[in-house]
């Protein structure tokens, strides 16, 4: 092997070097080089390699000696840096440099250029928070209310989200308007947008795969007469595959199959069955084929995807960049300056409050509950205050970064939650969908908060303490989760219910507190892992529930899960005897066939079986399948 020397190896990798001595200099903010050099006849505009000329580095070293001088030499300010496009001006806008704006401003810069991302260097001054900076912009001309290209943000908002008190007061008092929104995402249309390019993409798989396994060519259909492989039609002839393509994205629903009871009531099968469908479906639409799949009566509502859950997303005001980031002095400031209280995001509708309780800034929600916020405000998915408390304090484990500001504020959740009743919260609203950042787009809960009122939140979370509060203004404890529409993919379709059980229809009751007490999900997946909940609280959450509010121990859940079911599938002995000597029936058979044995013994390959739980329903008389999976 041949080695080559250090010295060489590293000017092979740095490349060629640019001669740059003006701007070398400039760096050094060396003004008796520079003029040497521009008397020499040397190039004012040659830039090094990452195209920073000698006017950047005097502007972003705030020399206006220097920046006078080459002006004066024919610098041009319009030059541009090879990465983001900033011009001097951008770069003195950065860092705050008054002077140096003051003498490109003078000397013909434009406040108005964008960098390639679109933004102006009254953004990156009102960042810096360098009030003077900010003034010289806006006495030259800057828009004040310059939106950036990529998502309409304006300096007040790059102010608010930095936290930059004196810059906020600057532009509010020049006349920034604290009401405009940043731009909307609308991931349902970005989706049925791709439609076309995911169709080809699963034609290009197909192919792939069947080189690799030795099929030879491409299928016929997949290919067009010259032999070339087939664009996907255009999007006017196939708008009603299109629906059937977004049916085909897995969403949390089918993620998590607790909760996941098809058109005939029978549970949803694992989650690679739903993989390898997608696969075969994938496969089938690259030959001009679909799989059958019965359609859901007319009366139902449309599963819901992952883009579904998500909807839109932006519209922030400055006011939602406070809430967000919990800058109370901010959101104060914006308030007293004309910022809507209650205005809702332009993308899903959320309120400055309900974003603070989303994010657990809840010091901030108190402020502006005490400003007269809207204590029942709710986004698109139907989340109210009331909920969005609870579902913070109790926030799964992920793997993911979560809010934790809530750690950190003098307001106890409880307090919160008592100051918004006694504003008027309805203790009883229901959410209107699952709420997609309870787990993002990987979800190990397996379950669905649709229809979840405050109270079913705090029983899954064995909140005691929150429940009684609950109660103690009006929470009615026996309310349900909703049954929402499922898809069938394949043969999971034509799985036959064996609970016994009529259909729950859609809409219908879901998953009751004490299922949520119990342990509902345990059974379906890693909700052990992720899911967070009061210590040492399962029997005494239960317990409450059962004799305080007389819940049912034989209660049935849409997939035909009882209370006992749940604590088998997390080896919970102690809670299944309290629950037996209230008169709990071990025998109870799921949609899916399975025992409360069964669940304690690892129903799914990822979870392992209870043996001394097995040993106490089988003493109970409980039918055991031997179905472990996890010991195959």
């Amino acid at each position: 092997m041949i080695r080559l020397p250090a010295l060489l190896l590293a000017l092979l990798l740095a490349g060629p070097v640019a001669e740059s001595p003006v701007a070398d200099a400039a760096q050094r903010g060396d003004l008796d080089t520079i003029r040497v050099l521009l008397r020499e006849g040397a190039d004012v505009n040659s830039a090094q390699n990452d195209g920073m000329s000698a006017l950047h580095w005097a502007a972003q070293n705030d020399d206006a000696a220097v920046i006078e001088v080459l002006l004066y030499a024919g610098a041009n300010m319009a030059a541009t840096t090879r990465l983001g496009g900033y011009t001097p001006l951008h770069l003195a806008g950065r860092a705050g440099n008054a002077s140096a704006l003051e003498a490109l401003l003078s000397g013909g810069s434009d406040p108005g250029t964008l960098t390639s991302t679109g933004v102006t260097a009254l953004h990156f001054a009102s960042a810096s928070g360098r009030t003077e900076a900010i003034e010289v912009l806006i006495r030259h001309g800057a828009n004040i209310d310059a939106g950036t290209t990529s998502d309409a943000q304006t300096p007040l908002m790059w102010a608010t989200a930095s936290n930059r008190l004196d810059a906020m007061r600057t532009l509010l008092d020049a006349g920034a308007d604290p009401s405009l929104t940043t731009s909307v995402v609308d991931y349902v249309q970005i989706a049925a947008e791709d439609i076309p390019q995911r169709r080809l993409r699963a034609q290009l798989a197909s192919v792939r795969r069947n080189a690799e396994r030795g099929g030879g060519p491409p299928p016929a259909a997949a290919r067009s007469g010259t032999g070339q492989l087939q664009s996907p039609p255009p999007p006017e002839e196939e708008a009603e595959e299109d629906d059937e393509s977004e049916e085909d994205e897995e969403s949390p629903e089918e993620q998590e199959g607790t909760e996941n009871e098809n058109d005939e009531g029978e549970d949803d099968t694992e989650e690679q069955d739903n993989a390898e469908n997608e696969s075969e479906d994938e496969e089938a639409s690259a030959v001009g084929e679909r799989p059958e799949r019965p359609e859901p009566p007319a009366e139902e509502e449309r599963p819901l995807g992952y883009t579904d859950l998500v909807g839109k997303e932006g519209g922030f005001t400055a006011l939602h960049f406070a809430a967000r980031d919990g800058f109370r002095q901010a959101a104060e400031l914006l308030l007293a300056h004309g910022a809507e209280l209650d205005q809702p995001t332009a993308g899903d509708g959320t309120t400055p409050m309900l974003m603070a309780t989303i994010n657990g800034h809840f010091d901030l929600a108190m402020h502006f509950l005490s400003e007269g916020a809207d204590p029942n405000a709710t986004a698109e998915d139907g989340a109210a205050p009331l909920f969005t408390v609870l579902n913070r304090r109790w926030g799964p484990k992920a793997a993911y970064p979560q809010p934790q500001a809530f750690r950190q504020q003098q307001t106890d959740y409880l307090e919160l939650m008592e100051a918004l009743m006694v504003a008027g919260a309805d203790v009883n609203h229901r959410a209107g969908r699952h709420i997609w950042y309870t787990s993002f787009n990987f979800d190990m809960l397996g379950v669905n908060f649709s229809g979840a009122t405050a109270f079913w939140r705090a029983a899954y979370a064995t909140d005691l303490d929150a429940m009684r509060l609950l109660v103690a203004w009006g929470a009615d404890p026996s309310i349900p989760t909703r049954k929402v529409p499922a898809r069938r993919f394949g043969r999971r379709g034509n799985q036959e219910d064996q609970s016994g059980l009529p259909p729950v229809p859609t809409g219908g009751p879901g998953v009751h507190p004490i299922h949520a007490a119990s342990g509902v999900g345990y059974g379906e997946g890693f909700a052990a892992n992720q899911h967070s909940h009061a210590p040492d609280s399962w029997i005494p959450a239960v317990r409450y529930l059962v004799e305080e509010h007389g819940a049912d121990v034989n209660a049935r859940d849409l997939n035909g899960y009882s209370p006992v079911h749940h604590a088998a599938s997390r080896g919970d002995n102690e809670l299944i005897d309290y629950l037996v000597e209230h008169g709990a029936d071990v025998t109870f058979v799921s949609r899916r066939g399975e025992t409360t044995v069964d669940m304690a013994n690892g129903p799914r390959q990822r979870v392992q079986p209870f043996p001394a739980t097995i040993a106490l329903l089988e003493r109970l008389g409980a039918h055991n399948n031997d179905n472990c999976q996890s010991c195959q």
